[in-house]
């Protein structure tokens, strides 16, 4: 793989300048690398929308929604003003060859300079944006493009957008994000199975039960209504998301450190999924939609109610799934994967579950090791073990043994959001952390067959009241295999 250069002198260029990813997460990590000093000493970020703003307007709008975004305890006045002075707003409509022409102009003389082309963007622009920006000469061997997912909205559609990307950047260049991949703690994951032998021997179908992958919002859908009803939660959370932290879990030890040896170890898990087809899809999956309830205290309206949202919609709000990686290391191994909007807490985790002691020399039928990996709200590894509770006997019960990682590694300066690690690896030309072309596929691939057999089996999604655990049938769907949610047994 070609090797990209670190930046020394570096431009930004944020397409959907105005929207929420950019105001609520990209122009924060900016401003935190900013204030850590972690941006090439030149950079300059130029926002771009369709939005008429003047600079005065422009930088209200952003200090507003950074500011809400930011501690207060982060907030330096005279680094924010630097900040604000690398700032620049161009009103285009990035899909007109002219507009990216005067982009371009606007831009000249910045030969040598690392370009960071951000698509915060619906999908359907990142081709006409790629190929206008080629056609502007703003595509040259220097520049980087990165895409948010989802990209695409099926198979089909990913592999159109990634012919096209293709043909004005070398794969190299393409930084496909997912921002779970940020995250310290799903980092810590692979620090944890590859630099320590006490879990690497244990770590397969001979000694682990079964494995649960779950990301739950107690949010709706939000002011993303009109997007979400056409997506819906398995392209826009399992696609991803939970294939992306599966890989991690399940993936054998790459032979190094490098992009392109641990993302073949990453698609290796992918293409070795078992394929839900037809009536698998009501056996192996449960798809819900969220019906009025409350969360948090407050009542909330059922998804058909929410803005944008067609009031007949079929589109899940929740998904799960028993998944199964069908290779040596994981034969026979359930992988439970969950997520839903409106349920009863925010939660993203992983849970280990390992198999029962062969004897129970004590007693303790039931219970068995754990190894719980929280992502959020708290980043944590707690691993249950079995111990004797003090006093006369052998009185067992399960103890948890806790890694905070807040807590661990004392920092006298507050941590990393994911987007801050991630914006760094692109700057410097690092995409370990960023999916490959064919890892995208291979989920999609998988992906379209269960939503093929729902439209063929499985014609509505299962209400469940917001703010609980989601639908019951998602409790059957474990029980049947004499499994439970960790979240039912709280």
């Amino acid at each position: 793989m070609t090797r990209l250069t670190i930046a020394t002198t570096c431009d930004i260029l944020v397409f959907g300048g105005t929207g929420d990813l950019s105001l609520h997460k990209l122009l924060p990590a900016l401003y935190h690398l900013h204030n850590d000093e972690r941006l090439p000493a030149d950079t300059r970020i130029f926002c771009l929308a369709r939005r008429e703003l003047d600079d005065a307007a422009f930088e209200a709008l952003v200090e507003r929604h950074c500011h809400a975004h930011i501690a207060a305890a982060d907030l330096d006045t005279q680094a924010w003003r630097s900040f604000v002075s690398r700032l620049n707003y161009l009103s285009i409509d990035a899909s007109r060859s002219s507009d990216i022409d005067r982009l371009a102009k606007r831009l000249a003389h910045s030969e040598g300079r690392v370009m960071v082309h951000y698509l915060a963007t619906a999908p359907n622009l990142f081709v006409p944006i790629a190929r206008n920006l080629a056609q502007a000469g703003l595509a040259g061997p220097e520049s980087r493009i990165v895409l948010e997912k989802p990209l695409g909205h099926s198979l089909e559609s990913a592999l159109d957008i990634n012919a096209a990307i293709g043909e004005v950047f070398d794969e190299s260049r393409i930084f496909r994000i997912d921002h779970y991949l940020g995250k310290e703690t799903v980092q810590n994951l692979m620090a944890l199975r590859f630099a320590n032998l006490l879990y690497e021997p244990t770590w397969r179908a001979a000694f682990i039960d079964h494995v649960q992958i779950t990301v739950n919002e107690t949010l709706g859908v939000e002011t993303r209504g009109g997007y979400y009803d056409g997506s819906g939660a398995m392209r826009d959370m399992v696609q991803n998301h939970l294939l992306q932290l599966l890989c991690l879990v399940a993936m054998e030890p790459p032979v190094s450190y490098n992009a392109d040896a641990v993302r073949n170890e990453k698609l290796k898990v992918l293409e070795a999924l078992r394929p839900i087809t037809g009536q698998d899809t009501y056996d192996k999956t449960v798809r819900g939609q969220y019906a009025e309830g409350s969360v948090g205290g407050r009542d909330v309206p059922a998804y058909y109610f929410e803005e944008n949202v067609d009031n007949d919609s079929d589109t899940e709000t929740f998904v799960a799934i028993q998944a199964e990686v069908q290779n040596w290391r994981w034969a026979g191994v359930p992988f439970y994967l969950r997520t839903g909007k409106r349920m009863a807490k925010k939660t993203s985790e992983i849970v280990i579950q390992f198999k029962p002691v062969p004897h129970h020399l004590f007693g303790t039928e039931g219970h068995a090791n754990r190894l719980l990996i929280s992502i959020q709200p708290e980043e944590r590894i707690t691993a249950q073990m079995m111990a004797k509770r003090p006093g006369k006997g052998m009185s067992l019960e399960p103890v948890e043994f806790d890694l905070n990682l807040a807590n661990a590694f004392k920092q006298s300066k507050r941590r990393w959001d994911a987007y801050e690690r991630l914006l760094l690896d692109v700057i410097e030309g690092d995409s370990k952390l960023f999916m490959r072309r064919d890892e995208v596929e291979a989920a999609w691939r998988w992906v379209d067959t269960i939503i093929e057999g729902w439209g063929q089996h499985y014609k509505r999604p299962r209400p469940y009241s917001a703010g609980t655990n989601g639908p019951e049938q998602a409790n059957l769907l474990l029980q049947r295999n004499g499994h439970t949610w960790h979240d039912s047994e709280r």
